[in-house]
Formats: C-alpha cells, structure tokens, sequence
C-alpha cells in the first residue's frame, strides 16, 4: 500500500510533514476558527495527493504489470492498495521478503529494506508491509496473584465499601474508593462526574478499539455493570461492535488456550470501565484484525498487518464518528520505521481536525522495562525507550496513577507495572508544548544526559487511575494494573465534557492538545509524587506542573467541563 505525501500548502508543523493550518485553526482556543471543525470532504481535499503523483505512480504500477483496475483507494486516494504474490512485489520493491519470528513465537513477514525508483521518492512517503516490526501489545498488566484475587461474583460484597445502586450525591471519596479495587463509583467519585446524567446521548458517543485478537465479551460487561453499575446492565447487550478487517467478535466462552492466554481481558476492561462511567452514552467499540497480503501458512499468522494503519484507514472513510476515542494499545517507537509512524500520526491528525479526540496509553514499563533498554542502532547503544504512538503530537497521551488523598504514579512491584512517559526520538516536540516542557527538561539537567531526546515530544499529556481495576473476566473478578486502565478512564471523562457542550449548543473538543496546554491544563488536578522508573534508574520524576510521567495530572470533571463551556464556540 503506497502512502503519498498529503498536499503540503501552509505546512507549520515542525516535525510532521503534512499540511496542518486548517487542523490547527480549528484546534487553537485563541484561533477565529477554534472549534469548526472540518467535515469528511473537507478533509480529504486537504490531503489528496497532486494529480502529478497519482500519475506517476499509475505509471510505474503499470510498468510492472499492475493494471487500475486491480487498484483501490482511500476516501481522500492518499492510500492506495493492492493485492499481488510475494514474488511480485519482491521484484516490485527490489528486496527479498522472510519470515521473521520474536521471542514470544509470534511471526510476521517482512523486508529488512525496500527501494522505489528515485523520481518517486517525493511522491510516495512509505509502502507497507515493508519493514515495520510493530507488535502493538496492549498496555495491560494483571496483577500478580493474591488473596482473592479470582473473587466468585457473590464474593464482591466485600471487596465494595458502598452499594453502587442509588448512591448518595454527597458520597465521599474515602466512602466510595477503596486502594485494592477501583470501581466505576470510585472513579465517577473522585473525577467528579457522580451527579451529572448524560444530556444528548446518541449525538454524543464514545469509542474504543480492539486488536489482536481482542472482543468485549457482553456476558462479562453484563455481570460487572450489574454489579458495579446496575441501571446501565443491559448495555452490556446494547452497544455496537463494529468487526473490521476480519477482527475478531467472539462472544461464546473461552477455550483452554484462550483462557491461558488471558483473552479479552483487555476488550472487557476497556468497555466496562467507559459504560460504568459514560452510561447512557453509546459506545461503540471496533475490533480491527488484518488483511495480510501474503497468503498465511502454518509458519505464517493470519494478521500480520499493523493494525493502527488498518483501523485508521477504515474510520477516515466513515462520516459518522464518535467525538472520544480510547486505545490502549502502543509499542516500542524504535521498531516502527519513521516514514510509517509519520504517515500514521498524520492521519490521527485528520481526525483531530474532524472534530475527534484520540487517547492513546502511555506504557506500562516507565521508560523502559528492565534489560531491554537499547536502542537497535546494531550498537546496542543504552537508551531509553519511548512508545509509538504515544509519542506522535496529535494524540493525547494518558499516564497512570494510583492512591486517592492524593493520586501519586502508578507503580506494582509485584508485577512490575510503572506509568510510563517520556520522550519521542521521531517527533520533535511541537510548539504547543515549549511552554510547559521545557522548563521540565532544564530541571534535569545532565540526569539521563543522552538517554532521551531532549527536543522531542514529550508525554503523556494527563493522567488517570490505572491500578486494581475491577474487571470482569470470564465470570470472575480481576484486577488489573495499567495504562489500559487510565485511558479509557479518562476517555469516559472526556466524553462527559463533550456531552455537556454538545448539550449547550457548543462544538466538541476534538484534537484536545491545543486546548490542554493553554488553557484546559489548569482545570487538571496535579500529580507531585513518583517516577517513571525504569532502564535501571528513577526515571522522569512527578513535579509541579507538567512532567513526563503524569502530564498536568487527573481531570476533575466540574473544572474540566467548566473550562471547555468558557473556551468553545457555539455550533
């Protein structure tokens, strides 16, 4: 699938090559345009590539025997796909595809490298599958086993300190939270949201996605929703699954293997934790498989497309959308070749200009899991390791946190969970950040000199609880750990926010950044106390402020909502 560059008029954008002066008029509080958000049309002619480069590569694909009519297209045709045998596209590209498999047994077929005839090289940003060895893994850890820690549902009782059915609105805090298993009462306490109903559900939804295998099992949503959230139970039957590219959706129990492999238990976080706070918002939930382009084998998975790409490709061709997005995957920056995380940030960005927020999870592993921090420069060079796409500037980054009185970093030595921020070595940091994060850099100092990319883009962007969630799982509660946790935690939130301005006449937050580093970052409760510990050191401490571990901290909703109402235009 070739990529061309978008159209490169008014490109301001340090760092992004793409042209983003309509995306962030509408994106800046202080901007005449903030808040108008383009539509489906409006977005695809900003990207559409030239009539020249379209003809160009129609030429080449031609040369090589390629006919248009085997070709199909993007919405805005900056994507173009086609379908040929390995050997083809060998000859194609002048390389040599193999079968690569990681440590963890998983395959995939890919290139070590790939060439283009250099009269296309301005032309075509980049052509996949190639080279990127992304494993999107979910940013999930459960907790290691402890008293209870697979509690029967009748068990429950004990674990909540308050019933969830009709809670007062005076519930406190320390009433309704309990630090060894958060639930949606706890979370709709602290953040705030307890007391507001949704006001246009339906104009307003919510959205999450699945991949690698992952479904929101509804026999499990509807045992946690009645038991956490029991007005909202039938929803667990009610919100719609959207099945893209051969994603998976089943909702028949487990086998062995599945159990063993802990399947779904991220779907059923993810959507039990934004219906146990958003209900009666719809969600919509998309589970994105692949459509590889190389016929499988037994040596060969059945997905070995990146999945971003595959998902993204999809909703960009839809009109309709939910304003939030939660996604609670991410991998190691590095292992994802530059060109294509460029490309791919790009497009969340033409979602950010139609009006949509994406959260993306900041990591589990500080800034890098113990023993793997090295960069694969063939040097093994000692560095921290930043996350794609948490690292790509028009996303919204969430970290995690734990504790009540107050929210502290997220970290569990008994499985090795640490929030996780740091430093993009693809993205340089954009304007809108200089403000806050470079003071933050100066405070360091030479500590972690030439572990980081000081100019980079710095994350995650807030934060949200991300420990000892109360999930439902194959008939049992579960706790888990993770920014898995703290993104759709925050997502949830958000989409209350929209709700409200929705409700008022007003236009939704969409690309959130904009707005959080100049205004909306004052209405975040901040986060003073832990690391992002990680590659044998501390890691990027919690400080007033901005930091790169919580961001500006949690949202408190009344303050959140109260802040997007004073800076939104009306529709």
């Amino acid at each position: 699938m070739p990529r061309f560059p978008g159209n490169t008029r008014n490109n301001d954008q340090k760092g992004t090559g793409t042209s983003l002066n309509p995306k962030k008029a509408v994106s800046d509080p202080d901007h005449n345009r903030y808040g108008n958000h383009l539509n489906f049309d409006e977005v695809n002619d900003l990207v559409k590539p030239s009539g020249e480069s379209l003809e160009l590569v129609h030429e080449w694909l031609r040369e090589h025997g390629i006919e248009d009519d085997r070709l199909s297209y993007s919405p805005a045709k900056d994507w173009v796909k086609v379908s040929m045998p390995v050997a083809d596209v060998e000859r194609l590209l002048d390389t040599k595809y193999s079968v690569y498999k990681h440590a963890d047994g998983t395959h995939a077929v890919r290139a070590p490298k790939w060439s283009l005839p250099t009269h296309l090289h301005k032309h075509i940003d980049t052509i996949q599958p190639t080279n990127s060895f992304l494993r999107a893994a979910p940013k999930k850890s459960n907790v290691m086993p402890v008293a209870g820690e697979a509690q029967e549902m009748s068990d429950l009782a004990a674990v909540q300190r308050v019933k969830a059915q009709d809670p007062s609105p005076d519930l406190t805090v320390a009433q309704a939270c309990n630090v060894s298993a958060v639930t949606p009462l706890c979370l709709r306490t602290l953040y705030g949201t307890l007391d507001y109903k949704p006001q246009v559900p339906g104009k307003n939804k919510v959205g999450l996605t699945n991949y690698l295998g992952e479904t929101n099992n509804r026999s499990d949503v509807f045992l946690f929703l009645q038991q956490f959230r029991p007005e909202a139970a039938q929803a667990a039957f009610q919100f719609q699954i959207e099945v893209i590219a051969n994603g998976d959706n089943q909702q028949t129990p487990n086998n062995i293997t599945q159990l063993a492999a802990g399947k779904d238990l991220e779907g059923n976080l993810d959507a039990e934790t934004i219906l146990g706070i958003d209900y009666p918002t719809p969600l919509i939930a998309y589970n994105t498989g692949g459509s590889p382009p190389f016929k499988p084998d037994i040596n060969t998975p059945t997905n070995t497309n990146e999945p971003y790409l595959t998902w993204v490709r999809y909703v960009l061709a839809q009109r309709n959308l939910p304003q939030v997005i939660s996604t609670s995957y991410g991998d190691d920056e590095q292992t994802v070749p530059e060109a294509y995380a460029r490309r791919v940030c790009n497009e969340f960005a033409q979602l950010g200009a139609r009006g949509i927020s994406l959260l993306f999870a900041s990591g589990d592993s500080g800034v890098g899991e113990e023993g793997t921090c090295f960069a694969n420069d063939g040097r093994n060079t000692s560095t921290f390791l930043p996350s794609f796409p948490a690292g790509c500037p028009f996303v919204t980054t969430v970290g995690g946190t734990k504790n009540f009185d107050p929210e502290v970093v997220a970290f569990d030595p008994r499985n090795g969970y640490v929030s996780g921020g740091g430093f993009s070595n693809y993205f340089r940091r954009p304007s809108y950040q200089d403000e806050a994060v470079k003071p933050y850099v100066a405070s360091l100092g030479d500590q972690f000199k030439g572990l980081y990319h000081k100019r980079g883009r710095g994350y995650p962007d807030i934060a949200a609880q991300g420990q000892l969630f109360q999930t439902v799982w194959n008939g049992t509660i579960r706790r888990l750990d993770g920014t898995s946790a703290s993104t759709p935690a925050a997502a949830a939130i958000l989409s209350l926010v929209n709700d409200s301005l929705l409700a008022a006449g007003k236009k939704p937050l969409g690309f959130l950044n904009l707005w959080l580093y100049k205004r909306g970052y004052q209405a975040f409760t901040d986060v003073l106390s832990g690391s992002a510990t990680g590659c044998g050191t501390s890691g990027f401490p919690a400080v007033k402020g901005w930091d790169a571990v919580t961001g500006f901290g949690t949202p408190f909703f009344p303050k959140v909502r109260a802040a997007a109402l004073n800076s939104s235009r009306r529709n």
